[in-house]
């Protein structure tokens, strides 16, 4: 599995727990920043991270922010992108194995460092039951090409 990630000024230190996280897991990465404490504009960093993960060049991402609301509507802007943002374990399993989701969004300021690894855990390793779920993604699919 690839994975992308990044985060603005808020999300700082949880990406860099995700990143040592992904080096555990022996998960290959990409970091796009950001890498200063002054204040920047998330969709900087969440179109890149959506343009990677629907080219295949990176199979998932992963954006960090102060609440993960900006960079999770800013991912979805993205055709293909279905980015979630989750605060708990059992929302991370249900996106994944429910919404095959290729996005996964946090806040910093709501979540701490061992909660943010956990959710990143499960999301990364939990796989899409497909079935009936299957088709619903296929709906939103249905409705992005029509656009």
């Amino acid at each position: 599995m690839r994975v992308a990630i990044a985060s603005d000024h808020g999300g700082l230190n949880i990406r860099k727990e995700i990143i040592a996280l992904m080096e555990e897991m022996n998960i290959d990465y990409t970091d796009l920043g950001c890498e200063c404490g002054t204040s920047v504009d998330y969709p900087d960093y969440a179109i890149p991270v959506a343009e990677k993960v629907v080219s295949g060049e990176v199979d998932r991402g992963i954006l960090i922010c102060g609440t993960g609301i900006g960079m999770s509507i800013a991912a979805n802007k993205v055709k293909g992108i279905r980015c979630a943002l989750a605060h708990d374990t059992f929302s991370a399993k249900a996106t994944r194995e429910h919404n095959n989701t290729n996005i996964l969004a946090m806040g910093e300021r709501v979540i701490g460092p061992g909660l943010a690894r956990d959710i990143a855990k499960v999301w990364l390793t939990t796989p899409f039951e497909g079935g009936r779920h299957e088709l619903r993604v296929n709906k939103i699919r249905t409705y992005e090409a029509g656009q």
